[in-house]
């Protein structure tokens, strides 16, 4: 008999995989992010303002004589009232959507507030408009009041679905 080639068998590798390289990163990735989160929470801090300042979340202390708020409620009855209803400037007023006097009161309590700006030496700032579509409200009064803000070229206009007890009971009683 001859001798045949033997066949060459190759190494067996082995399959086991060292992951400790692999826990450590991940564990120190998460300790990162967990620190990174707690670090970068913000700190809130009350303050107090004068009776005639209110503070506004990411627009800060602002007068009152500025704000203007449009609520809006069922069968497109709007009501307006300038400041803060606690201290209102101006009585608070009824409109129906989809007329004009809502237009014009826009234009009128703009006009104001820019004309007492200038006159108290800030001449660059303009009425804040804060608009609160109630539940019973329909989307056609929301969409033209906002509308309404295009036209009397407001920039300063903030959709709001939070109300105070006191405008709750403004609804209710209207």
């Amino acid at each position: 008999m001859k001798n045949l080639p033997q066949k060459i068998r190759s190494k067996k590798l082995s399959s086991r995989v060292d992951l400790t390289a692999m826990v450590s990163v991940s564990f120190l990735l998460v300790v990162f992010f967990m620190g990174f989160k707690e670090l970068s929470k913000s700190e809130t801090l009350s303050l107090s303002f004068p009776e005639n300042y209110v503070y506004i979340e990411d627009i800060g202390c602002v007068k009152t004589d500025r704000l203007y708020t449009i609520l809006l409620d069922k069968n497109n009855k709007i009501i307006t009232y300038s400041g803060i209803l606690e201290f209102p400037i101006e009585e608070p007023k009824e409109f129906e959507s989809g007329k004009n006097e809502i237009r014009q009161e826009v234009f009128r309590k703009k006009k104001e507030v820019r004309e007492h700006m200038i006159s108290v030496g800030n001449p660059n700032n303009d009425v804040i408009v804060i608009i609160k579509p109630s539940k019973n409200s329909n989307y056609g009064s929301l969409v033209n009041i906002v509308d309404e803000m295009k036209i009397a070229n407001i920039e300063n206009y903030s959709i709001v679905n939070e109300f105070t007890l006191k405008e709750s009971k403004l609804l209710a009683s209207n």
